[in-house]
This record gives C-alpha cells, structure tokens and sequence, in this order.
C-alpha cells in the first residue's frame, strides 16, 4: 500500500489547526477546585496555571497552619483533577473521539 507524501501533509496540516483550536479553547477554560466545604478554592486555566487562590478568613487560624496547608493542597489537587477532565472533553470533541496518548498535553 503506497502512501502519497501530499496527503500526509494536508492532514498535518491539518492537525496544525486543531492544535491552535485546542490551545485557544483551553486558554478560556477554568475550574475551580475546593476543599473545606468551599472555605478554600483554587481557580486554574486550561493552561494548568493557578489563577487565583481564595480563603474564608474563619480558616485562617495562625495556630493551625497544618490545616490551611492541607486545605490548599486538597483544593489544588481538586482543580487539577477537573481541569485534566475538562482537557479530556475539549480535545475529545476535537478530535472525533479519538484517545489522547498519554502524556500529550500533560495528561
């Protein structure tokens, strides 16, 4: 079975312009991640970059700085496990279903 040289450029081509698709819709997508019954939450961008950290001042105890830490590490790892998900979906639906290899995009 030949392959024709032109074709496998056309669909790189192509795949160049999904990239740059999935790269502006993961600039606009966010979650919020939380823990404490939402007394802290972290707020990251497609780009898994923090966007803004938020704390209930009733959290905030000088003498427990051990629960703060927890409840930030918690909300942390809770937005970034929403934000994979939301990757998953976006580039999903980009791609007609097809699977992410692993670790493309940091997944």
């Amino acid at each position: 079975m030949a392959v024709n040289p032109f074709d496998l450029l056309k669909q790189f081509g192509n795949m160049q312009e999904r990239m740059g698709e999935i790269q502006e819709r993961l600039r606009r997508l966010t979650v919020t991640g939380s823990a404490g019954g939402g007394m802290v939450e972290v707020e990251m961008n497609g780009h898994m970059e923090v966007q803004q950290v938020r704390v209930s001042p009733e959290v905030v105890d000088p003498g427990d700085i051990p629960m703060l830490q927890d409840l930030l590490r918690a909300a942390f790892s809770d937005a970034m496990f929403k934000i994979k998900e939301k990757i998953r979906e976006e580039v999903s639906s980009l791609t007609g279903g097809l699977p992410i290899p692993p670790g493309l995009m940091g997944m």
